[in-house]
């Protein structure tokens, strides 16, 4: 509601970066640290149904908000109150049906000693990496798709493809990682992820990137639902779920401050995505092998179920 009334940049800045960010994280991690403290061996699955609901949002929102622009007299600040006014119940719903399972812990807010543990440290260094390397097509790919020939309106829906591929690739990773280890299938879909943004450039008909949206989403979906899923292995205590999320992907988030803004200097430096792909590719893989590495300090090993 308050970004229909923006006119200026500094405005939309304050609203859409900063406000919306502090909102998202008092939202999701009260959320997932709720639903964490009901599953145990099917956690991982759990988490990646909880986090596919922005997949569909993902699809429903860019489209409606589309047409309201283009295909209506609505204007700016009565296509977004609409927004405003679609995602209203499900926030009311949320806020009344999400309940801890557990009472609150009653000792400090902060566990700073969580840092002390190497697994959890390298973790959060994994997921850095991966977050600095993975957002790039999410950012680039319609700009790129448009520099390949595709027309504006058909690149606009690639998010919302890529979006619907994401809904499968945040929950059946999660089953797997249920069954095979959460931190085995974390670390294979950052690996994979990373190869497939080495393939961003390789795109060039309507085609490529259609199917490239669809593969991209699905094996980047295993990062978004599984970063929550192996930080939680770091405590035995479900009550402390919720501050270990927060402590590590607080951490990792720098990394989505970094690579956006690397990648359009890499951009506006070369005119092309070659360099990008390249630098978001080795990224990601970076964080995939750092999490791979993360097996040799838990009791398992690196060929264990973890």
């Amino acid at each position: 509601m308050m970004l229909s009334l923006c006119k200026e940049y500094w405005q939309v800045l304050l609203v859409q970066g900063i406000l919306m960010g502090m909102v998202g994280g008092l939202l999701q991690f009260p959320a997932f640290a709720a639903v964490s403290q009901y599953f145990d061996k099917k956690r991982a699955v759990a988490l990646g149904i909880v986090v596919s609901g922005s997949s569909v949002g993902g699809i429903v929102i860019p489209i409606a908000l589309s047409k309201m622009l283009n295909d209506s007299s609505l204007g700016f600040g009565w296509s977004v109150r609409v927004i405003g006014f679609l995602i209203m119940p499900f926030m009311t719903f949320a806020c009344v049906t999400v309940k801890a399972r557990l009472p609150s812990r009653t000792t400090a807010f902060w566990i700073p000693a969580a840092y002390k543990d190497v697994t959890f440290g390298l973790l959060i260094v994994s997921i850095f990496f991966m977050f600095v390397g993975m957002v790039t097509p999410l950012f680039f790919l319609p700009t790129h798709a448009v520099a390949r020939g595709m027309r504006a309106e058909l690149a606009g829906y690639l998010l919302a493809v890529m979006n619907a591929a994401s809904t499968f690739g945040r929950i059946i990773p999660g089953v797997l990682a249920d069954k095979y280890g959460r931190l085995n299938i974390f670390s294979i879909g950052g690996i994979v992820t990373s190869i497939t943004i080495f393939c961003f450039n390789s795109t060039k008909t309507n085609a490529a990137l259609i199917v490239y949206s669809i593969i991209y989403g699905f094996v980047s979906g295993t990062i978004i639902s599984g970063g929550s899923a192996v930080l939680s292995v770091c405590t035995k205590d479900p009550r402390n779920i919720g501050t270990y999320m927060g402590m590590g992907l607080s951490v990792g988030a720098f990394g989505l401050l970094i690579g956006p803004p690397a990648n359009g200097a890499f951009v506006d430096r070369y005119g092309g995505f070659f360099e990008v792909s390249m630098f978001s590719g080795a990224m990601c893989l970076v964080g995939g092998c750092i999490a791979l590495a993360t097996k040799a300090t838990m009791p398992q090993g690196i060929m264990g179920r973890v």
